[in-house]
Parts: structure tokens; C-alpha cells; sequence
């Protein structure tokens, strides 16, 4: 760890100190102001502590208010698991393929939503009965989010982690922990520069994609091709307003089109059509210029590259699916200026799906004999949490589900390999609907999903009592969850991911692990890149050549 790394670690740890130690005091002062009642009448803390609950409102409107499983149903459900269980084996053998599912901002707490969610909009008893598609998958495990210098990471250094193998510093991506926040020379530095395991499928000769509903430039795609000092530098304006030269300091932009490994990426498809058009042009869709000041034409460039290599360019939905995957081997679509719109509102702006963008990749990629490798990322759960808008949220990992579902059903569990994880969760509590509070809390209701900050901050009334949100619309998709501090936007978590796997040496992901060493599990089963290889060990142990 370097000074600088130590020092920001330390002042991160001397941060969250102080919180403890206020939370310390009040919880003293609590306890102090308590001792009385609990002495006086024991059962009444216990019942502001553990209170009576209402009916949740979905019960009501089931009718399965007095319905519930018995004892019976409960040993039944966990002789099958077992007998499930006893019959899972690991695969172990070769990943011809690869599918990489990355739900940013899919915490713990959306997962687990997200399944009541569907099983409420599947008019199921209760909801909490539901299950995900990956939630069916034989291995699970938990990995680590934090980066080098920073316990909280965010989508840049995350997908650092768990595309190249290498932790890395807030904010940087596909470079190692020696290059700083906006260290332009240091960005340019080979030597500074780690590989993703995109790269290695390429260098292995596999087909590569990537899948997603956010900027392809944005931080996590970037993380499987692009070597850069800071996430927001996505073109040329970027880097030139943060002080660099633009023509020295390569845009991430520029790396996808221009350098290796993006230029041979056989599949592109996303949003952020600006930061591949110069100021000159406007863009097809919305009534806005690009942002390149260098006057380049990346979309053009991608466009007489792939001339005689069967590519295709598209803009919107239809475009796309009418692409013949048979005879098209490079595909882009950027089908949008800005990030993709969220799925409530994809069919007005003529945007595909996330299912249906994967499962015109994989019809591309397959063609490969020796196989490939694709990255699918939900983005817009992460954009939605950071909005406080937990309903959305929660609708966009279950368009997540279905591109992963999707994958599935069109690959080999025998020689795929589908791996399902987060890069940074979301400070998010389920699940939502009102909870009526306490009597001495003076009866005002709360939502059982709330954010640790965000724009939902409800402002306490001048008697210092919280906001009455009984008559707030919950239904609304856009709906802002209450907060505990205001800030402009939800930021991330600390918190553990969970990893969902199967497929070929799907139980390597298993335990707790660091985020890190996800791409070095996947090259050793897909026999990529230049650590451990299931080939390798294979062909010691059978004294093959």
C-alpha cells in the first residue's frame, strides 16, 4: 500500500470512527434514558424493540391474510433440496464460453426484493416464495467490493477487480494501483496497465461482446478494454477539461475504437453515441451535437473498419433485430446520445431490451468454434438506486433476470460458464410498503425500503417530528424512497456481493472471496490468460502434450 493509500485509508477509518462513536453515545444515551422503563415495565421495551406489524397491504389484496405453509410443507421443501443438493456435481472440464452478468447496484437487499417483487407480480400467496433465474443456479458465493484506497468502492475500480484481477484506485480502470485519480503519464504507461479477461479470451482466439443498458463508455464495460486514469474521461473534452493534452492521453472513446483489445470486439451494443461524435455532427435521435473536439468520427471510423469484416452498424430496436446474426460477424449498436432509458420506457424511444440485446450477441459469439466470452451489464438498477427510486430499481433487475434466463436457456451448462455478480451494491433496506410504527414513536408510518441518503430526505416539521407519508403515491414508478441523510444522489455501499454460477468450474466462485480473483477462477476454467489453467493442470496429470 502506498503513503498516499494509507493515509486516505486511515482518514476513511477516522471518518467512520467518529460515526461509530456518535452512534456509541446515542445508543448510551438511550439505554440511560430507558433503564427506568425497562426496570418499571420490561415488556414495553420489548415491544418497542420488536413491534407488532401490520398486514402488509399486498396480504390484503391476495387474500392471504390467514393463509401460511405448515410444519409439513417446511420438512417437505427440505427433503427435495437435499436430494437436489446430494445430486449436484462440479463440472469440471473446459468453458468453452462464457457469460459475465454484472447487476450494478444489485446489493443483497435488491436481490432479495427483487425475488418478493416478482413473486407479487406473478400473483403468487406471498412473494417471498418466488425465485430468480439465478437464484436456481448450484453455486453461490460472496465477494468483496472495496478497492485500493478506498472501502467504498465505486463502478470504476470494481470492474477493475473483476474484469482484470487486480485491485485498483477509486475512480481508475484497467490500471494498477500505482496510477492515481487523473494521473494522465502514469495512465500511458504500459508497465501501469492490466489486462482484462475479455483480452485474454481474444488472445485465446474466442469471440468477445459487450452487452449493456448504460454508455458503452461508462465504467463498467470500460473495464474490459480500457486503461485509464479516471472514469469520467470517456472523450476527448473530458480529458481536456481536467487540464491534459487529449492527442497524448487516450480517451476511453478512442481505446474502444481505435486501440486493442476494443477494436476487435465482435460485439458492441449500448448507449452513449457523444463521445464518439466530433462537436460538428448531430446525432440521429435527440437534438444535440457530439462532444469530440477532435473532430473524429468514431462511429464512422468502427463503420470502414469492419467494411469487409461483415459488420453492421444500428441505431434502434427494430435495426437490431433485424440484423441477419448469421452472416454478420461485428455488430455496434449504440442506441442512444446519453445512457439507454430505463425499461418503462425503452419501447417509446425504440431501445431494445437487455434480453433481447443478449440474445442477438450470443447468436453472433456462437458462431466461434473455440468459443467466447460476453459481458452483460444491467446498469440501470445502479442509476435507479442512486435516484431513490427503489420501484424502478427493482423492475430493472428483473429485465436483469431475463437476459440472464435468456443466456441461459441458449448455452450448454456443460460447456458455459454463466457467472452472475455486482460490482458496488446500493444502500438500500427491502422491502416496500408501510410499516405502521410504535405508539411512542407517535404512530407515523415508514416504507420497509429506505436508502441511507439520497434525494428521498423528507425535511422533519418544525414540532420535530418526521413526515407523515401516508399519502404519498408508493405506486409510482419514480417514486423517491425516504432517506436517512439528503444528498443530491444515493451513493454506494461497502457491503458484499453476492455471486451466482454454474457451468463449468462454477464452484470455484464459492466462500468469501475478493472481487479480484472472479476474472482468475473464469481464466482457469476457460483455459485463458496467463495465471492458473484447468488445461494446464489437465494436461500435467494426464501427461498429455
Amino acid at each position: 500500500m502506498t503513503r498516499l493509500q494509507e493515509c486516505s485509508r486511515n482518514r476513511q477509518w477516522s471518518a467512520i470512527s467518529s460515526i461509530l462513536l456518535v452512534h456509541v453515545l446515542l445508543l448510551t444515551l438511550h439505554v440511560d434514558n430507558t433503564e427506568a422503563m425497562q426496570e418499571n415495565n420490561g415488556d414495553s421495551l420489548e415491544e418497542a424493540m420488536h413491534p407488532t406489524l401490520p398486514v402488509p397491504s399486498f396480504m390484503e389484496r391476495s387474500g392471504s391474510v390467514n393463509s401460511y405453509e405448515d410444519a409439513t410443507h417446511w420438512h417437505k421443501q427440505a427433503k427435495r433440496i437435499i436430494k437436489t443438493k446430494i445430486r449436484q456435481h462440479p463440472i469440471e472440464q473446459k468453458a468453452k464460453n462464457v457469460i459475465f452478468f454484472l447487476g450494478d447496484g444489485m446489493s443483497i437487499p435488491t436481490v432479495t426484493s427483487a425475488r418478493i417483487f416478482k413473486g407479487q407480480l406473478e400473483n403468487l400467496t406471498y412473494g417471498e416464495e418466488a425465485a430468480l433465474s439465478f437464484d436456481q443456479f448450484p453455486f453461490t458465493g460472496v465477494s468483496k467490493t472495496y478497492c485500493s484506497n478506498s472501502q467504498v468502492g465505486d463502478s470504476a475500480c470494481t470492474a477493475t477487480s473483476y474484469l482484470c484481477g487486480s485491485k485498483g484506485n477509486y475512480r481508475t480502470i484497467g490500471v494498477t494501483p500505482d496510477v492515481q485519480e487523473s494521473d494522465c503519464s502514469a495512465q500511458m504507461d504500459p508497465a501501469n496497465h492490466v489486462t482484462s479477461v475479455l483480452q485474454w479470451a481474444q488472445e485465446a482466439g474466442l469471440s468477445t461482446g459487450i452487452v449493456t443498458n448504460t454508455r458503452v463508455t461508462h465504467a463498467s464495460p470500460a473495464g474490459a478494454y480500457s486503461h485509464i486514469a479516471h472514469r469520467n474521461w470517456e472523450q476527448d473534452d473530458a480529458v481536456e477539461n481536467s487540464g491534459f493534452d487529449a492527442a497524448y492521453c487516450d480517451d476511453i472513446a478512442e481505446q474502444l475504437i481505435l486501440k486493442s483489445p476494443g477494436r476487435d470486439i465482435n460485439v458492441i451494443l449500448g448507449g452513449g453515441r457523444s463521445a464518439f461524435l466530433p462537436k460538428e455532427i448531430m446525432d440521429v435521435e435527440d437534438p444535440k451535437r457530439g462532444k469530440r473536439r477532435d473532430g473524429k468520427n468514431l462511429i464512422d471510423t468502427w463503420i470502414v473498419d469492419k467494411l469487409y469484416k461483415n459488420g453492421k452498424y444500428v441505431t434502434n430496436r427494430e435495426e437490431l433485430l433485424s440484423v441477419n446474426t448469421t452472416d454478420t460477424d461485428y455488430l455496434m449498436g449504440l442506441f442512444a446520445y446519453d445512457h439507454m432509458d430505463y425499461a418503462d420506457k425503452a419501447k417509446a424511444a425504440n431501445d431494445p431490451t437487455l434480453e433481447e440485446m443478449t440474445r442477438v450477441a450470443v447468436e453472433i459469439l456462437r458462431k466461434n468454434p473455440n468459443g467466447f466470452f460476453l459481458f452483460v451489464e444491467g446498469g440501470k438498477i445502479d442509476h435507479a438506486h442512486h435516484a431513490t427510486n427503489a420501484k424502478r430499481a427493482l423492475h430493472e433487475t428483473l429485465e436483469f433476470e431475463k437476459a440472464v434466463k435468456i443466456g441461459r436457456e441458449m448455452t450448454d451448462i456443460d460447456d458455459t460458464l454463466i457467472v452472475v455478480t455486482s460490482g458496488t451494491p446500493s444502500v438500500d433496506i427491502p422491502f416496500w410498503d408501510l410499516v405502521g410504527s410504535p405508539t411512542w414513536m407517535a404512530s407515523l408510518p415508514y416504507t420497509t425500503i429506505s436508502y441511507a441518503n439520497g434525494p428521498g430526505y423528507r425535511q422533519a416539521g418544525k414540532n420535530g417530528k418526521r413526515k407523515n407519508i401516508r399519502g404519498d403515491n408508493m405506486e409510482a414508478i419514480n417514486y423517491r424512497q425516504i432517506t436517512t441523510v439528503p444528498m443530491v444522489f444515493e451513493t454506494h455501499g461497502g457491503d458484499d456481493v453476492l455471486i451466482f454460477s454454474s457451468g463449468p468450474f462454477a464452484h470455484l466462485l464459492t466462500g468469501v472471496l475478493d472481487q479480484s480473483y472472479i476474472p482468475h477462477a473464469i481464466g482457469y476454467a476457460a483455459c485463458i490468460g496467463q495465471g492458473e489453467k484447468f488445461c494446464d493442470d489437465y494436461a500435467h496429470l494426464t501427461g498429455a502434450r
